[in-house]
């Protein structure tokens, strides 16, 4: 493990304002692995409950991060302050691929189209 120093502390705040972290991790650690703490740590009282690790976006200084970007990678601008704890908004989003098949199930319906004009 590294040694305490090159540790950088993350908290994550959630879409109500409550918090999971702060937590240490090393540089090299990964986005989806943060993404994996996330969801292992996701209180279970919350109304929104994310059903994988994907479904959650981590949002860092306005940006979205990528699963294959490293902390290290996310951590600046606001990186360079000593010792300060980085927040991260976590946001779920459920995957596109979800959202599409749910689309297709409603236009598979089939639709009957009803004219109602009156001509006098």
């Amino acid at each position: 493990m590294p040694p305490e120093e090159d540790l950088i502390e993350l908290k994550f705040r959630l879409y109500d304002g409550t918090d999971i972290g702060p937590f240490h991790y090393p540089p090299s650690s990964t986005v989806a692995s943060l993404k994996d703490r996330i969801f292992s740590d996701w209180p279970k009282d919350k109304k929104i409950i994310p059903r994988t690790a994907n479904d959650i976006k981590l949002i860092n200084a306005g940006k979205i991060l990528e699963n294959s970007k490293t902390v290290g990678q996310c951590q600046a601008p606001f990186g360079e302050l000593p010792k300060a704890v980085i927040t991260m908004h976590v946001v779920v989003q459920p995957s596109l691929a979800k959202s599409k098949t749910a689309e297709k199930k409603v236009d598979e319906i089939p639709r009957k189209h009803i004219c109602s004009c009156a001509i006098l």
